[in-house]
């Protein structure tokens, strides 16, 4: 098969309107992080790169573009939560991108309610379907290839305790779609949805036996 493709070093530039970088690793779940700082005072802001990394135990972590609030929160107090944004809750998660001092509380600033969580301090989003309780295990700044230290950290934070919605559970299975999970696309504005008539089931090779 034959292709033409655009080749960039990113060192170099990537020659077009926008950086594709982002689009490319995409749709990317939303790390909606609740946090506090050491006075009590709430901030809830949205880290489009964020993933799970450990099953067991569960290990998840956010990337943060800079000295931010969340950041210096989770490293002070030791813990912090991740909210589901669902589709119903993106203005509201839009809202607290908003770059504003460290003295806003976003909860308000977007209409949300702070619920109490059982295992930490740091409450979550009240509005949310699924809320990871989590507790700071690892900072790490990231570096560059040659060594040099970028202006972006790593948040890993275990997950100690998890509210789910029993409707999105059938059977003991969490049901993805029915939680309606707002994804980031590529570029300033892009945000995808999942839906159940999209889904692809796959079973993984069968282990070959000695």
């Amino acid at each position: 098969m034959n292709r033409e493709y655009h080749f960039y070093e990113p060192a170099k530039g990537h020659g077009l309107r926008h950086s594709p970088f982002n689009a490319i690793i995409a749709p990317r779940p939303i790390g909606w992080i609740s946090s506090q700082d050491t006075a009590g005072r709430l901030n809830l802001a949205p880290y489009s790169f964020f993933n799970a990394f450990n099953y067991v135990p569960p290990i998840i972590g956010f990337a943060s573009n800079g000295a931010k609030d969340t950041l210096a929160n989770a490293e002070a107090s030791g813990e912090f939560c991740w909210n589901l944004v669902s589709e119903a809750l993106g203005t509201a998660m839009n809202t607290t991108s908003a770059e504003v001092g460290p003295e806003v509380d976003e909860f308000e600033l977007a209409g949300l309610t702070p619920a109490e969580s059982r295992v930490i301090s740091t409450p979550h989003v009240a509005q949310a379907r699924a809320v990871f309780e989590c507790r700071t295990t690892q900072i790490i700044p990231l570096t560059t290839a040659e060594g040099e230290q970028t202006v972006t950290s790593v948040v890993f934070g275990e997950v100690v305790g998890v509210h789910i919605d029993q409707s999105l559970l059938t059977d003991g299975i969490y049901q993805t779609a029915a939680g309606q999970p707002l994804v980031r696309g590529g570029g300033p504005t892009a945000y995808f949805t999942i839906d159940e008539q999209n889904r692809l089931d796959m079973k993984r090779p069968a282990k070959e036996s000695p």
